[in-house]
């Protein structure tokens, strides 16, 4: 049963677990782990910090927790971007960050087994020198593999490689009552009763504690290339996509950047990507295709079809840019967050729509803006519709007006709150008023059979 603890009583349950030197309380623990990089979360200190060493001890803290009542919020790296890994002040933070192993890199069978707190960074150091690649590339490189499957992470390469669900073959995971079950492995089908794998990737740390998963690996492609071609209007950008994706080039990416979060960008992050004067002056959308091949003659054929097919197809100019050039367009995209962050951006959100239908969206976008006299700019994923936003409108009430209407515009159209960020503690009261209340329902059926006394991340998704 619950029961009013404080931080030496939570240490007395926890150490003898862990070791006293891994259970942290008080003012040593660091303000990083009462938060994540959402805009509107605010940081929360809870009663310790438990920091496991294996999967034993993660199923023997999260047992405990049952056991006593304590709220546990699982952390892997803490990049999140909807206040996933926000504790609460009544409860703990299992930590991840020395489950950090590469457990095998298995060459025969492409796939690595590795421990949730794997950076992404470090595993793709390792594959690196095998000429292999886990293609899943959120953004951010210092995120943990843990948290990219709580969150079922994306990025810009999902057009090719999908996302994280399609790429997480099996996992380890320890459930409240303190046994481990492993689902999936190193198999790529399966019809064997639920995919309880599927299940708890993107479940934001409320049906179990993910303690090792199996991923699938491909071979590292050598050469790549990247055009950038400029539009007159978003609408040119969106109707290029799917002609694009038809060609049959398999682009590695399909990147739209609206006029302003461009303009922040070479402005900023001083970007010479050669783009001319009078084609600035004319383009109020940009459109980057990454293209990879493991021959190099076929990229090349690969990059004259679609520079022409571009072209063909309204783009103001096309280029194809150097690889200096290229590095820096992509790492300024996949930065694009901190950029609107550091601009005063007031919340970062990502809805997904049909990829159709993104023009239809951003009128919608542009409509919300101006009813609520909010600025919205941004960029997103063209290749799968993905739309990522930056909103500034200081006043809190018009804010949530925006963002309801946008979600809401979103879902109107066959999408979705939330392409990869996820629900979180940020987006939770437009998820449950927006949602169909039987899938809600069921949802919650699903976290109690997992998690009966809910401890796992309370306050994540549901109330």
């Amino acid at each position: 049963m619950p029961m009013t603890l404080d931080p030496s009583a939570v240490s007395r349950i926890f150490s003898p677990i862990v070791g006293d030197v891994h259970v942290t309380v008080g003012d040593a623990m660091s303000d990083d782990y009462f938060q994540d990089e959402s805009l509107t979360s605010e940081g929360v200190r809870p009663l310790a910090v438990v920091c496991p060493g294996s999967d034993e001890e993660v199923a023997a803290v999260v047992k405990a927790a049952d056991e006593h009542g304590i709220p546990l919020t699982a952390r892997g790296a803490g990049t999140g971007l909807s206040g996933a890994c926000v504790p609460r002040e009544d409860g703990i933070v299992l930590s991840l960050e020395r489950m950090n192993r590469i457990l095998e890199i298995d060459t025969e069978n492409f796939v690595a087994v590795v421990e949730p707190g794997v950076r992404l960074d470090q595993l793709d150091a390792e594959l690196k020198e095998l000429g292999l690649v886990y293609p899943v590339y959120p953004g951010e490189y210092s995120a943990s593999l843990g948290g990219n499957v709580n969150t079922n992470a994306g990025g810009m390469r999902a057009v090719k490689y999908g996302v994280t669900r399609n790429n997480v073959l099996g996992l380890e995971a320890a459930l409240p009552n303190g046994s481990i079950i492993k689902c999936g492995g190193k198999i790529f089908k399966g019809s064997t009763g639920y995919d309880l794998t599927q299940l708890i990737i993107g479940s934001e740390g409320t049906l179990a504690v993910c303690t090792k998963a199996y991923l699938r690996l491909y071979v590292r492609p050598q050469h790549g290339a990247t055009v950038l071609a400029p539009f007159a209007t978003l609408e040119d950008v969106t109707k290029a996509v799917p002609r694009v994706v038809a060609s049959g080039v398999g682009p590695l990416m399909l990147e739209y950047i609206d006029l302003m979060t461009m303009a922040a960008m070479v402005d900023q992050l001083e970007l010479k990507f050669g783009v001319k004067e009078e084609v600035r002056d004319k383009a109020l959308a940009y459109l980057v295709i990454a293209l990879e091949d493991t021959h190099k003659d076929r990229l090349d054929d690969d990059t004259v079809i679609v520079g022409e097919l571009l072209a063909e197809l309204g783009a103001i100019d096309v280029y194809v840019l150097p690889p200096a050039a290229a590095t820096q367009l992509i790492e300024a995209r996949e930065k694009a967050f901190w950029l609107a962050k550091s601009n005063g951006a007031n919340d970062i959100i990502d809805v997904v729509v049909p990829r159709a239908a993104i023009a239809e969206f951003m009128q919608k976008v542009s409509e919300v803006s101006a009813e609520t006299g909010s600025l919205i700019v941004g960029c997103g994923h063209a290749g799968d519709g993905n739309v990522h936003m930056g909103i500034f409108q200081g006043d809190e009430t018009m804010r949530s007006k925006a963002l309801k209407s946008l979600f809401q515009a979103s879902m109107d159209l066959g999408g979705a709150i939330s392409g990869e960020h996820g629900i979180g503690k940020a987006k939770k009261s437009y998820f449950l008023e927006l949602e169909d209340p039987a899938k809600v329902d069921l949802m919650r059926g699903i976290k109690r059979a997992f998690d009966p006394n809910g401890i796992l991340n309370p306050g994540t998704v549901f109330d």
